[in-house]
């Protein structure tokens, strides 16, 4: 039965879009970018707790940070959809041991931070802006995380920024986006309107966020890690980065999936940063 909830509330919305594409289209778009999941929990805030704790402006959004202090280079983490800070626990102490400062923050909608909707744009400032404050010299993300990551460089580069990582990164938003619509079965209609919204509010159509095509631009290096049986993220979009980011290393693995926690995962990022 919930397989089936996403193409019943999609039909709903395709029946207003057969007197309104455009209030369809508003409807489609609040509940792509509105996550479900993702506040910490109380077993999560307990080892939260142990970092130093500051919140960051950015618009008219207020986004939690998280800091261990250390020694070495500054370290960025950035979280996909429907996660937060404590995502990182292992691959946090991991880093501790080694004494790199490291910071992390709560995306906007998720864990500590305020908002409402999230999008890879909104997040991409986000992180641009922790990234300015604490002058970090390598940014890991996951997921979402790894593809504001890329918009965050691209539309405004960091000198101290000279390495990132991409943990099952989309490629492209046009995939997601696809993905998206198929799940929710939206007609021909709904899914014109949809480009059509993000184009009135984002000045471009979908194709045109291609995260891939974007890292042709990035002058840090970059380590890009997918695995073969990612099922959230497809493997063509690690192989995608393969193609364009010349200044990557590309690894793939298999039978980690789209959450890449292993020592495996972790032995790989600490050669990366130590290279």
């Amino acid at each position: 039965m919930k397989a089936f909830i996403p193409k019943i509330i999609g039909f709903f919305i395709n029946l207003f879009g057969v007197f309104s594409s455009k209030y369809a289209a508003q409807l489609a778009i609040s509940l792509f970018s509105s996550p479900k999941k993702g506040n910490i929990k109380p077993n999560e805030a307990e080892y939260l707790n142990d970092a130093i704790h500051e919140n960051i402006a950015c618009n008219d959004i207020t986004i939690k940070t998280y800091r261990w202090t250390g020694n070495k280079e500054t370290i960025l983490l950035a979280h996909g959809w429907e996660s937060n800070t404590y995502r990182w626990k292992k691959l946090i102490n991991i880093l501790k041991d080694l004494d790199y400062n490291v910071i992390a923050l709560d995306a906007p909608a998720h864990g500590d931070s305020t908002g409402k909707i999230f999008n890879a744009l909104i997040y991409a400032e986000c992180i641009n802006k922790v990234a300015k404050k604490f002058e970090v010299s390598t940014i890991i993300g996951h997921s979402v995380g790894g593809m504001a990551t890329v918009i965050a460089l691209y539309n405004a580069p960091l000198s101290f920024t000279n390495k990132i990582v991409l943990l099952g990164a989309p490629s492209n938003f046009t995939g997601v986006f696809s993905r998206y619509k198929n799940m929710m079965g939206y007609s021909q209609k709904v899914s014109y309107a949809l480009d059509q919204y993000i184009l009135k509010n984002f000045n471009h159509l979908p194709d045109y966020f291609s995260t891939s095509n974007f890292s042709k631009e990035l002058k840090a290096k970059g380590l890009v890690i997918h695995d073969e049986e990612d099922k959230i993220i497809p493997f063509q979009d690690g192989l995608d980065f393969k193609l364009n980011y010349s200044n990557a290393t590309f690894i793939s693995t298999k039978g980690f999936g789209h959450g890449l926690k292993s020592d495996s995962i972790y032995n790989h990022i600490i050669h990366f940063l130590k290279s």
